[in-house]
């Protein structure tokens, strides 16, 4: 099914810019304000390193790929629409990379897309170390807006207001300019845009609201599991369809016992798909099997009702995904009858 469903919205991706009216080019030095910090540009960075995968797919839509030496932290592959340029950038690792790992690429820029990749919270780097050897950073307006991160165990923190997609564009908008190439930005801007109208549009119109709960993963059965939290990306797909998270913490990725989540009984459980394989649960058909297996879940609407769909795991994240995968649901949703 994921591979079905990949193919058509890489498809529709790929075919789906349109084109725009020409757009400025970028004049330097370029001054961004960007999550607290204020980076100039004396020209385009030459030497790029991508942390995240949404910051690297985000560069390859851009067609930026000549100008990237490194990416990591993978969650799930790539999207089709850009795999063949992605093949092109070397892949650090499909997890954490180390400091040392980022600087023996030389780089003359690091994009970010997590603050546990570069930030506060880092397991990398922070932004100063950076800055100390005259590499310019970016981090992802999406994470900025997090709060209390030292109180979130995952490293994210809380999110008091739903995400929405505005910050994706600025990102959008801000790498394309940073890389002189906004024509291509806007172009993507508008393509995301049509899509996110088109699924607003298509929401259940009688006043139902299904309600979610979105699983990304767990180490084991037995364990907790980490979810999309009221107002993270997943609680932003969820309204996109009309519906509702049934995961009311404001904690952007919290771990929560099975007992909650069965007590909240939601009408969909979206299952993702984790293609890094750190976890047996980071595999979508695992989820499927203990929750249909277990006394305890398999007593929920959902399980029952066989109202589980799949997604990329990548999609949970702020992300160009994110839209695909809301599509990608909305398209089950509708195989089994439920919109």
């Amino acid at each position: 099914m994921m591979k079905r469903l990949f193919a058509a919205v890489g498809f529709c991706a790929f075919a789906g810019f349109a084109a725009t009216p020409a757009t400025a080019a970028t004049t330097y030095p370029l001054t961004i304000e960007n999550c607290g910090a204020t980076v100039t540009f004396n020209k385009a960075p030459e030497r790029a390193v991508a942390l995240g995968q949404n910051n690297a797919e985000i560069m390859l839509l851009l067609g930026l790929q000549d100008k990237m030496v490194g990416t990591a932290f993978w969650p799930n592959k790539v999207l089709p629409q850009v795999a063949e340029a992605n093949a092109k950038v070397k892949v650090l690792t499909v997890e954490f990379p180390t400091f040392e790992s980022i600087l023996a690429q030389n780089p003359d820029f690091v994009t970010a897309a997590l603050p546990t990749l570069v930030g506060p919270t880092s397991k990398v780097a922070k932004r100063e170390d950076f800055d100390k050897l005259g590499i310019s950073t970016y981090l992802s307006p999406s994470m900025c807006a997090l709060d209390d991160m030292s109180k979130d165990k995952s490293g994210y923190g809380n999110r008091s207001k739903l995400w929405n997609m505005e910050t994706l564009y600025k990102e959008i908008d801000d790498l394309s300019q940073i890389f002189d190439v906004a024509d291509k930005g806007q172009a993507v801007i508008a393509d995301l845009k049509k899509r996110e109208a088109a699924l607003r549009a298509d929401a259940p119109k009688d006043g139902k609201k299904l309600s979610y709960v979105f699983w990304f993963s767990s180490p084991s059965p037995s364990a907790d599991a980490y979810l999309g939290g009221k107002n993270s990306p997943s609680g932003y797909i969820a309204d996109l369809l009309g519906g509702t998270n049934a995961i009311t913490t404001e904690t952007e990725s919290p771990a929560i016992g099975w007992e909650t989540i069965i007590a909240a009984n939601p009408d969909v459980i979206v299952v993702t798909q984790v293609d890094r394989n750190r976890w047996e649960l980071d595999k979508a058909d695992s989820k499927i099997k203990f929750l249909n297996s277990d006394p305890a879940t398999s007593q929920m609407n959902a399980v029952k009702n066989k109202a589980l769909v799949i997604m990329p795991a990548q999609a949970m994240n702020p992300s160009v995904q994110t839209i695909y995968g809301a599509e990608q649901i909305a398209q089950q949703l509708k195989t089994l009858g439920l919109k």
